[in-house]
């Protein structure tokens, strides 16, 4: 598999380009993991290649999922190196928090023209670094967006914990529950504290060409069902530029990637890993798994179109 290396320093975006094999001027903007050259990232990338697309994966940084003030404009810098190579169209997707930054990123940039977000909420958070810090896994920034425009902070939800309270809340609500970790209530509490003002949420209707949603009411890290129902009502109430699906499942846990996806990842006992992962995939193992395959069909039909329709 051709890579191409790109740095911070360099290049203004850590990422990792995966050429596919077959020739493809489409490139899918790949925001999978810690880093853009872990396994998680690599998986993604031959599933793209299956697809017939190439793959741009990114990361905030060198194996670091904190996400302080992250520029957009590092998206943008990957799809000029991505034209460089001789593509023409461009999608981004990303799941948990790089669902949210796959969301922001495509309201401002319109050459992207397939936005998948999974698991992504519709409003920008404060930033957050994740390390060691007195105990604490990951803790909020005081006066820090998650996202940055234009060398400014864009507006963002602040959470109503601060640190260390912050951590021991989520520690607290993980505690004897069967997940790997429970962060609903910094989030419920957070949007219980104060209405979101207009501008901390993302105006996902200047999103162009084919938009696609999904969260599933089981995850036990945020609302992802409530947040999907929440964009689709903004779409229907409001001149929109794009094409959109906006889906919801019952069952799905916070892992709502696509079945064949995860098999590249984990060719055999993926619905061990999944149970030992979350409860819900435990209790209701069948319809978790149901739920991956549709989501596979879902993202595989969104990618026919879009390269069916920009070829």
């Amino acid at each position: 598999m051709k890579k191409v290396y790109f740095t911070v320093e360099n290049d203004g975006f850590h990422g990792t380009y995966y050429e596919c094999p077959q020739e493809s001027k489409h490139t899918m903007i790949g925001l999978f993991g810690d880093d853009p050259n872990d396994y998680m990232a690599k998986c993604g990338a031959r599933w793209l290649h299956k697809l017939g697309v190439n793959c741009m994966a990114m990361s905030p940084g060198k194996k670091d999922y904190s996400h302080v003030n992250c520029p957009i404009e590092r998206v943008e810098k990957a799809i000029e190196k991505c034209k460089g190579f001789g593509n023409t169209r461009f999608g981004i997707m990303g799941m948990s928090t790089a669902g949210m930054y796959s969301l922001a990123a495509a309201s401002f940039i319109p050459d992207i023209t397939l936005t998948v977000g999974l698991t992504a909420s519709d409003f920008v958070w404060q930033g957050f670094e994740q390390g060691k810090k007195d105990g604490c896994r990951e803790w909020p920034v005081p006066g820090a967006s998650t996202l940055s425009k234009d060398g400014k902070p864009l507006p963002y939800m602040p959470f109503v914990y601060e640190h260390p309270d912050y951590w021991n809340v989520i520690q607290k609500e993980t505690k004897g529950t069967g997940n790997y970790l429970c962060s609903r209530s910094i989030f419920d509490d957070s949007e219980k504290n104060r209405e979101h003002p207009e501008d901390e949420m993302i105006r996902i209707e200047d999103i162009n060409g084919y938009l696609l949603l999904i969260g599933a009411d089981d995850d036990t890290l945020w609302d992802a069902g409530k947040y999907v129902r929440r964009m689709e009502k903004r779409l229907e109430n409001r001149p929109h530029q794009c094409r959109y699906k906006a889906i919801t499942y019952s069952y799905g846990t916070h892992f709502v990637l696509p079945e064949s996806m995860l098999r590249l990842a984990l060719p055999v006992g993926l619905r061990l890993f999944m149970s030992l992962m979350f409860k819900s995939a435990k209790e209701h193992p069948k319809e978790c798994e149901q739920t991956r395959k549709d989501i596979d069909r879902q993202i595989r039909e969104a990618v026919r179109i879009w390269m069916v329709e920009n070829d």
